[in-house]
């Protein structure tokens, strides 16, 4: 176990206080592709209410995307990606307490969601698809996510594989950042995602997880994703056959505990209720001043 460091990241509606206690961020895919919930939540109703009961079993944010960054998918255009978001952000907009994160790789998109209610950036890419993103972020003066990934959705499970995973997360974030930086993001407004999942092999997701104290030497607040991941199917495998995506919710507890107890200050699920309490037990293990007393 690590000592988290303490962050304050400045949102337009609020402050958020990063260290004491492990913020859950709920994830709505407003997509007909996605790899753990299919087209469950495309229609603009079904998003709205998943959205707000994710809000009530204890998200503190709601992580929102339209396009599908699965292994192997194909982009879309930002109109398409715009036509899928702003319904669900105008009935979010008058109904949520929480803040809500924009994960896209388009400024575009992203300008047009902070105009929506969105107070957060998540960029899957680091600023490799569209450096532009963080000159949004500078302006509107909202948090950005950086996340590694090598590669991109369409081929980043084919490989080549890093020959040094950690080696090539920390220099690609620390080439994100820079960018980030440049463009007038505070770094006290930056959190780094080492991108699980996101062009890296199996076991590499594993060393990522046990090495998170190598990304919180770059100053950062750390947010983790594993969520329902493959890497948890292939673990979780009967008859040579991986786990489906809705029965590796044990998997995933098993790792954001991991996550918790390496550093992260946000993990990304699919599971609020859950890892909810996965949480809560964690940050116990993490500061005792949190336990219960008899």
């Amino acid at each position: 176990m690590i000592r988290r460091r303490f962050f304050r990241l400045k949102l337009p509606s609020r402050t958020l206080v990063l260290s004491k206690r492990t913020l859950i961020m709920g994830v709505l895919n407003v997509t007909p592709d996605s790899f753990s919930d299919g087209n469950k939540f495309y229609a603009e109703e079904e998003a709205i209410a998943h959205a707000l009961k994710m809000e009530s079993a204890g998200a503190d944010l709601i992580d929102i995307g339209a396009e599908s960054t699965r292994p192997g998918s194909e982009g879309i255009p930002a109109e398409e990606e715009l036509r899928r978001l702003l319904p669900v952000f105008g009935g979010l907009r008058r109904l949520l307490k929480i803040p809500i994160s924009i994960d896209t790789q388009k400024a575009e998109v992203a300008e047009a969601t902070l105009d929506a209610g969105a107070e957060i950036i998540n960029d899957i890419s680091g600023l490799k698809s569209e450096p532009r993103i963080a000159e949004v972020a500078a302006r509107r003066r909202v948090p950005l996510i950086l996340m590694h990934m090598r590669g991109e959705p369409r081929t980043m499970q084919k490989g080549p594989f890093a020959r040094d995973v950690m080696k090539d997360v920390v220099q690609g974030l620390r080439r994100s950042v820079a960018i980030a930086c440049k463009a007038g993001v505070a770094k006290s407004q930056i959190i780094l995602d080492p991108g699980i999942g996101f062009g890296k092999s199996y076991a590499q997701n594993y060393e990522v997880l046990r090495k998170l104290p190598q990304l919180a030497k770059l100053g950062c607040p750390l947010l983790v994703g594993t969520s329902r991941k493959a890497f948890l199917g292939a673990t979780l495998a009967r008859d040579g056959k991986p786990a489906p995506a809705e029965e590796r919710i044990w998997g995933t507890a098993a790792t954001v505990t991991a996550s918790i107890l390496n550093g992260a200050h946000i993990v990304r699920v699919h599971d609020v209720a859950e890892m909810v309490q996965v949480a809560r037990v964690a940050d116990c293990l993490m500061n005792p001043r949190l336990a219960p007393k008899n």
